[in-house]
């Protein structure tokens, strides 16, 4: 496993947001990307920020922006923790073990940045993103 970090998700605003926690925090941003710039285009506005990652101190924040407005994102439901792994079969046995009870959002499949990608909420309430990165891909994608 590579490692848990949060993910954020804005109803929009979230290169305000970003900017905003890099200057108040001292952060350095690692990775931006639009919707309209990613092969996700569509999916969400084009000038929404469909990932980004922001560096502070040693820890990572990760988000995005709400490119479904028919999912509301409210406090409470826009904060995932998204699980790093460069082993499929353990990522996706763990995905499993924590959908147990929960509810599955999007199966663990194939994405243009993730060899397998999937979230759940789990059983508690907590929300999960589970990503295995493809070759090529590091600092793009949900473990970035």
């Amino acid at each position: 496993m590579l490692g848990i970090k949060p993910y954020v998700t804005f109803n929009g605003n979230c290169k305000e947001a970003i900017n905003f926690y890099k200057e108040a925090l001292g952060g350095e941003i690692l990775f931006t990307q639009t919707f309209g710039e990613s092969p996700m285009k569509g999916q969400g506005a084009d000038e929404l920020i469909m990932h980004t990652s922001l560096k502070i101190g040693d820890s990572v924040i990760m988000a995005s922006d709400n490119g479904q407005p028919e999912h509301a994102v409210d406090v409470g439901n826009n904060i995932s923790l998204a699980l790093g792994s460069d082993d499929v079969a353990a990522a996706e046995k763990m995905f499993d073990k924590l959908a147990d009870g929960g509810k599955v959002n999007m199966p663990m499949q194939e994405t243009f940045w993730a060899e397998s990608f999937g979230m759940l909420t789990d059983k508690f309430g907590i929300n999960w993103m589970f990503n295995c990165e493809k070759a090529g891909m590091g600092g793009s994608s949900a473990t970035a």
